[in-house]
């Protein structure tokens, strides 16, 4: 018999072949029905609770494919500033920071973004020195390949004018050589490496708080992945098994490991897809190019008024044999791309080393290229003939968009997040947020990518409209395309019976309001593993 039924709904079952229901039954985590309400409250005992969803729409629970969840919970810890509209905003919040901490307490903040100003200079340490001369003070821009750091914090680092660039970063300077406090790329590694190291039970009450976070948008699960540089791996890693381990997990969760310790991942055996229904190994992850942003995307061809075309991260040849390696031990592969060139040369490596043969993979993750930003047209139906998944982040285009056309022109932008031609290419999308570099609300990503429009309608037909997705389209990437990306496709993705009890109530039916409004969309109800894990009635009570 059921423990939970819920009826009079209208239940988005993503399983082609029970398409549409109005109630479901669940019992020790699992979906036991699926159906009308006659047939599944017929299902009931006296023990079974039954909850009327008067009418609303249910969704199975969305996953966010691409997300910094380690790092994000404890970056909340700090100061965020994705909403700083001016440099003196910025410089209020460090300062306010200041005065509350004691000299010599880090400052740790993340989000801004000079294009998002009024003046969009970008800022230099002289401009944190003034405010937090006692503090040191390490603030990351939005997309995370770029940071600004203070004197103090480039002394605690040991950065200096006779500090070489390392391999794979950048150590801006200014006109004498001194080091101006920008740090690009893996240089901002040598800053993290002397952050201190929170207690493990800061990390998980952090964690903990932050999957609230993600219930109260829907979000039963996860694909986690570490920034740039391979030390956060372990930590992260650990605290995902300490909290399963206490039954704290209340996430699905896909683990990606740093592609830097692939030798020493398959020298032990571990292969992709080991774990469970809470705790997975996904595959390993490195970087073929940096970030738009700071024009460190690896192009085909010159940024526009800009004699450079960016910069490859990891040598392609380097690439070529970590994914040989991790293909032959088992372990698949998971290739941040922003670039058209990135992209192509990723996409030949894949061809050497996968050739011709793209039969199913057994029920492991799949390779996969992260973002998938910029695309040659040429290049648009080649993931699918490789097997290869794009997980794709929609709220970036909107977000972007201006910075895009400053970017790169008006012809090669119209190649930038090709999600239609990618679908149409029988490409298997998975989105997520890639948050905190954007919000986690897939509502706002489902929003972006049905109208490629900025919240105030702009572009009026939407940014090259022709690349637009439907809601199910959308809906249909949050959930079965992240189960089909993570091999988990016959466990979630879909309210199938057999499959996990997770599910999502939603306050607004998605499928009929307008598409403008789809990120303002509330979530009343979260399921995970046939727990009630948030309640919109029962917050509003305690409020």
């Amino acid at each position: 018999m059921p423990n939970l039924i819920l009826f009079n709904g209208k239940i988005h079952t993503q399983d082609k072949n029970t398409p549409n229901a109005s109630a479901i039954a669940l019992r020790d985590g699992k979906i036991l029905a699926v159906g009308n309400d006659a047939e599944i409250r017929a299902l009931a005992s006296e023990k079974t609770e039954e909850i009327d969803l008067q009418g609303k729409c249910v969704l199975p629970g969305l996953t966010d494919s691409h997300i910094h969840f380690y790092e994000w919970a404890l970056l909340l810890r700090g100061i965020m500033l994705e909403d700083t509209r001016s440099l003196a905003e910025m410089q209020k919040r460090v300062q306010d920071a200041a005065e509350n901490q004691a000299a010599g307490t880090w400052i740790i903040g993340q989000g801004w973004n000079q294009d998002n100003w009024a003046e969009p200079r970008t800022p230099t340490k002289a401009d944190l020195d003034e405010i937090a001369p006692e503090n040191p003070v390490i603030l990351w821009r939005k997309d995370l390949h770029l940071a600004l750091v203070n004197s103090l914090a480039l002394e605690k680092a040991g950065i200096n004018a006779q500090s070489p660039d390392p391999a794979m970063g950048v150590i801006q300077r200014n006109e004498n050589g001194e080091p101006n406090g920008l740090l690009n790329e893996l240089a901002i590694n040598l800053v993290r490496d002397v952050l201190p190291i929170p207690s493990t039970e800061i990390v998980d009450k952090a964690m903990q708080k932050t999957m609230t976070r993600l219930h109260k948008l829907g979000i039963t699960g996860i694909h986690d992945f570490r920034i740039m540089g391979g030390d956060g791996g372990a930590p992260a890693l650990r605290a995902f098994q300490r909290l399963h381990n206490q039954k704290k997990l209340k996430l699905r969760t896909l683990v990606m490991l740093p592609g830097e310790f692939v030798e020493e991942i398959a020298r032990v055996g571990l292969e992709s897809g080991f774990g469970d229904d809470f705790l997975r190994i996904g595959g390993i992850k490195l970087f073929s190019d940096g970030a738009l942003g700071p024009r460190t995307a690896w192009m085909l061809e010159n940024f526009e008024n800009e004699p450079h075309t960016g910069m490859p991260l990891t040598p392609m040849s380097e690439m070529a044999e970590k994914i040989a390696l991790a293909e032959k031990a088992g372990l698949s592969s998971t290739i941040h791309a922003i670039g058209d060139r990135a992209l192509r040369e990723l996409l030949d490596v894949y061809t050497e080393i996968l050739g011709g043969d793209v039969d199913e993979r057994d029920a492991r993750p799949k390779h996969r290229i992260e973002h998938v930003q910029h695309s040659h047209p040429d290049d648009l139906d080649r993931l699918a003939s490789l097997g290869l998944v794009a997980s794709v982040q929609p709220l970036h285009l909107t977000e972007d968009m201006d910075m895009v056309e400053k970017a790169l022109g008006d012809e090669r932008a119209g190649y930038t997040y090709a999600f239609r031609d990618l679908l149409s290419a029988g490409t298997t999308l998975a989105f997520g947020s890639d948050c905190p570099v954007v919000s986690a609300n897939p509502f706002f990503g489902i929003q972006a990518a049905v109208t490629r429009q900025k919240n105030d309608g702009t572009p009026a037909e939407g940014w090259f409209p022709e690349q637009r997705l439907t809601v199910e389209e959308s809906v249909f990437a949050y959930t079965m395309g992240a189960a089909i990306a993570a091999g988990t496709e016959n466990m979630q993705g879909s309210l199938s019976p057999g499959k996990v009890a997770d599910l999502v109530v939603l306050e607004d039916d998605i499928f009929e309001i307008s598409a403008l409004e789809i990120g303002k969309t509330e979530v009343a109800m979260t399921v995970f593993d046939g727990e009630i894990v948030y309640h919109n009635k029962q917050e509003n009570e305690t409020k």
